[in-house]
């Protein structure tokens, strides 16, 4: 059975249970922030000799947003969840005002960084963002909704079903819409659209079967710390000190 915890609150047990959703949603804005920081810069990476990647440096931390987000769906609820996902677009808008005003202040005639390094680096971050958060907003919600509907259809059982299948195809629908709108709006050319595309959705798809084990930890030290039965979520109104 399914549903909320409605069991007496404990004041130390909700304190806990409130600053684990903190250091949650901080991580997510934090890899959610820095992969729309460090994405203009792009490597090659061979696995064993089996496929070459050719993808951004943002990938790497984007991926850690989508098992946070089925860390705090799984335990907290798809309410909380939903919260992380806009405080994550609100933070990387209030970043985007912040870097559009640097670029545009002069520098100053000891700056050791000129103004044309700097926009050379952070130029592009307004139309990455924006692209950027298109793509994020559709593919996290998908992800959220997703994850819930199989958590649902299978009575809180098959968490790597959820995990995955959840997060793989919204990995699709987020690297699919994102290189579109870069490509569209002459961040990256469209010759190279179909390579990272297929190198950016590969890559993702193996982090997401690599981090299954790693949901599986998570989860099943916090539902033994709050008393949770597989399935079960968190009343997290009642965790707020």
């Amino acid at each position: 059975m399914t549903g909320p915890v409605t069991a007496a609150a404990d004041p130390g047990q909700d304190q806990l249970k409130w600053n684990l959703f903190l250091l949650l949603s901080a991580i997510f804005i934090a890899a959610l922030v820095t992969s729309n920081l460090i994405f203009q810069k792009f490597f090659t990476w061979t696995p064993f000799g089996l496929y070459t990647f050719e993808i951004s440096v943002g990938i790497l931390p984007y991926p850690i947003t989508f098992l946070v987000t089925d860390i705090i769906s799984e335990i907290y609820g798809k309410r909380r969840a939903n919260q992380v996902v806009l405080s994550g677009l609100f933070a990387s808008l209030f970043v985007l005002v912040i870097i559009l005003i640097a670029d545009a202040v002069p520098q100053a005639a000891w700056s050791p960084v000129s103004d044309s390094q700097f926009h050379q680096v952070f130029g592009l971050f307004g139309p990455a963002v924006m692209a950027s958060m298109v793509a994020y907003l559709a593919a996290q919600f998908i992800d959220i909704r997703v994850y819930h509907f199989w958590k649902q259809l299978t009575g809180g059982r098959h968490l790597w079903l959820r995990n995955n299948g959840s997060t793989i195809f919204s990995q699709l629908i987020d690297t699919s819409l994102v290189l579109l709108l870069l490509s569209a709006t002459g961040a990256i050319e469209w010759s190279r659209f179909w390579g990272l595309l297929q190198s950016g959705f590969l890559f993702k798809v193996l982090v997401a079967l690599l981090d299954t084990p790693l949901l599986y930890g998570a989860t099943w030290l916090l539902r033994r710390r709050f008393n949770l039965q597989m399935g079960q979520e968190i009343e997290a109104q009642h965790a707020q000190p």
